[in-house]
């Protein structure tokens, strides 16, 4: 079973949602147009990243009516989009929610917020505690968000619940001018990261970030796609908004993980001992 996934590298209007919910919906039914199962979009897609003050003015809940015109929309297209969660508490997250079949069936809040050099998310944003996959139409999916991709455990844990695919939506800024076919440091660098986490995790792994400027900061762009043995599928070079589209087969996982058992070897049990003698030598 071949699906075919659109990636939306696009430029949301800082703080606008209406704007940015009209351009989801018209990716949406340009996806829809060229035959695709899901489109997915960004880390905060619908708001832009640089809020600040504004941040709790945007903030929507799971239930809100403002999502209603894009859950009507997935039941002919799974949509993945990033927003800011008002949760029950009051408290606010930077998360990304899966819609499907007329519902938000599940959603991932950033469990490492990025607090250094340009970034202050902490500031107005809590983080997430924990990595679950999402149970798709489409296959098990797992969602790291931008610098969750960057700290093991994610990647990790969501390995060993079998996903078929990982989601890694950002908005990571154009660093690092090189010379050379790569460019931009961090294109090379983020495609290492892909890549390994491909390979490890023998899942699908596809990396949405966006485009334009907000604060002066420039978006990198660069999206694209690894199959589960590590290899470059498609890409999106340059700075411009665009679609990647990708056909691909959610089966895949599970060949790889036969041709090399990496999950039926894995020792988790010895990772959780190691991990509790570290922390009791921290405590002594």
């Amino acid at each position: 079973m071949t699906i075919r996934i659109q990636l939306s590298q696009l430029e949301p209007t800082l703080g606008n949602l209406e704007a940015n919910r009209a351009l989801h919906l018209d990716e949406v039914a340009r996806a829809k147009e060229g035959g695709a199962g899901a489109v997915v979009f960004p880390e905060l897609s619908l708001t832009g990243y640089f809020l600040k003050d504004q941040t709790p003015e945007v903030a929507l809940s799971r239930e809100s009516k403002f999502l209603a015109p894009l859950l009507e929309a997935s039941r002919d297209v799974s949509i993945g989009l990033g927003f800011v969660e008002r949760a029950r508490d009051g408290r606010t997250y930077n998360a990304y929610a899966w819609l499907e079949g007329g519902a938000v069936i599940g959603v991932h809040r950033k469990v490492h917020l990025v607090t250094y050099g340009m970034f202050e998310e902490s500031r107005d944003l809590a983080a997430g505690e924990q990595y679950r996959p999402i149970e798709s139409r489409l296959g098990r999916l797992g969602v790291l968000i931008c610098e969750d991709l960057w700290h093991m455990e994610g990647a990790y844990l969501l390995f060993q619940q079998g996903v078929d695919a990982i989601v890694v939506p950002s908005a990571s800024p154009a660093r690092g001018v090189e010379s050379g076919a790569d460019g931009l440091g961090s294109v090379r660098t983020w495609r290492s990261l892909l890549a390994t986490t491909a390979t490890m995790t023998q899942a699908w792994v596809a990396h949405v970030n966006r485009t334009g400027f907000e604060d002066g900061i420039c978006f990198g762009g660069g999206s694209r796609v690894f199959d589960p043995y590590g290899d470059e599928v498609g890409a999106l070079e340059g700075l411009d908004a665009g679609r990647l589209v990708v056909d691909v087969d959610p089966r895949e996982a599970a060949r790889a993980r036969t041709r090399v058992p990496l999950r039926r070897d894995e020792k988790p049990w010895l990772l959780r001992r190691e991990l509790d003698r570290l922390a009791d030598e921290e405590e002594a």
